[in-house]
C-alpha cells in the first residue's frame, strides 16, 4: 500500500458500531471509510449544526439545539 497525505483532506467523524471513522466522499458521493490509529489528530470543526454542551455531568459535542429540538 502505497501511503498519500491526508493532510488538507475534508472528511466527517461518524459513529459506526460505537467506532469512530473518517469518512471521506469523492465527486460521485461514494466514500471510502478509514479507521482512526492516529493517537494525537488535529482537527477543525467546520459544521455550523456542531455545537459543544456542558453540564455537571458531561462534556460533549452534538447537534445544535435547533436539530435536536431543545429550542
Amino acid at each position: 500500500m502505497k501511503p498519500m497525505s491526508a493532510n488538507g483532506v475534508t472528511g466527517h467523524l461518524i459513529s459506526v458500531q460505537d467506532k469512530i471513522m473518517f469518512r471521506v466522499y469523492d465527486r460521485d458521493h461514494n466514500f471510502t471509510d478509514y479507521d482512526i490509529h492516529h493517537t494525537d489528530l488535529e482537527v477543525t470543526i467546520t459544521d455550523p449544526d456542531a455545537f459543544f454542551y456542558r453540564d455537571e455531568f458531561t462534556d460533549r459535542l452534538d447537534h445544535s439545539p435547533d436539530t435536536l429540538g431543545l429550542d
